[in-house]
């Protein structure tokens, strides 16, 4: 087993048994969970009894709970900015992504279902041997998810979600490997003293190998730290890895900032910036983002 795989698995373990540590501490803990059960897609939740907003977005690391049965939540990165020219490409690639989108459904108190669109995607990239300039640009893939709360939705000091996913090959301009490619999410919240709360991902990809031949396993490991800052500001420090088990992969891993102002209870702007501390990562990706829910 390579180095990178083994970081990926020995990630992956280390939060499944962290997980398994949280479960009884919120059983023993946790205060009377109202009963939403009745609501439906048709019987949507009362405004009064919804709670709080919660985005998978401006983070890499995906939150554990669901939009509100029968109710709408638009996620989305207005503009995302990517340069990466410390790699072992020899080359230099400026990427840019314009309002690529999350649509969320509330179908049940426990489950929402997902639309991620890759709405406008442009690649630049320059070969700094030949001098020669290829560019990308037009729409991206489209990835369709399924979250099931598994604990914590409506209250206690953690909860857990499971998020299946698929990956469609919608896009253009061949600004992806046009392959059917899914996988298996688990996103885990957790309230710390103090004001703190700690966020947690462990994702299994199965992704097509680089040559076509066969899929191969990908382990996507998170930790983020936020707190807020002052009135409806916020902020967060994240780390991402991203480890594949293909021949001749690296290792990829950034540490990430950013920042959540509420407008109100249903709208919030983000923005941040990703640093890669890995050679496979993109050197720097700021970018801004907007989340609202009806």
């Amino acid at each position: 087993m390579s180095s990178t795989l083994r970081r990926g698995v020995a990630a992956t373990v280390a939060l499944l048994l962290a997980g398994a540590r949280f479960e009884p501490t919120v059983a023993a803990a946790a205060e009377p969970v109202p009963d939403k059960s009745r609501y439906s897609l048709f019987n949507p939740t009362p405004h009064e009894r919804m709670r709080e907003m919660e985005a998978d977005r401006p983070d890499k690391t995906e939150s554990p709970y669901t939009v509100d049965a029968g109710h709408f939540q638009v996620e989305m990165g207005v503009l995302t900015f990517a340069r990466d020219r410390y790699n072992s490409d020899r080359a230099d690639v400026d990427s840019l992504s314009v309002a690529p989108v999350n649509l969320k459904l509330g179908l049940s108190n426990r489950v929402d279902f997902q639309m991620v669109i890759e709405s406008y995607n442009y690649i630049r990239t320059k070969d700094r041997i030949s001098g020669g300039v290829t560019r990308r640009r037009g729409f991206g893939d489209v990835t369709l998810r399924l979250k099931t709360n598994l604990w914590g939705n409506d209250g206690g000091r953690s909860a857990l979600a499971a998020m299946p996913f698929l990956k469609l090959p919608t896009n253009e301009d061949d600004l992806g490997n046009d392959a059917v490619e899914g996988g298996l999410i688990f996103p885990l919240a957790v309230e710390l003293p103090y004001g703190w709360g700690l966020g947690a991902m462990m994702e299994f990809d199965f992704n097509e190998d680089n040559d076509g031949d066969g899929y191969h396993p990908e382990f996507v490991n998170t930790l983020a730290l936020g707190h807020d800052i002052v009135g409806d500001l916020g902020g967060y420090v994240e780390l991402f890895s991203l480890a594949s088990s293909e021949r001749d992969s690296h290792w990829q891993a950034t540490a990430d900032f950013g920042l959540t102002y509420a407008l109100s209870e249903d709208v919030r702007l983000d923005g941040g910036v990703n640093v890669g501390v890995t050679r496979a990562a993109d050197d720097v990706t700021p970018f801004l983002g907007l989340s609202f829910r009806l």
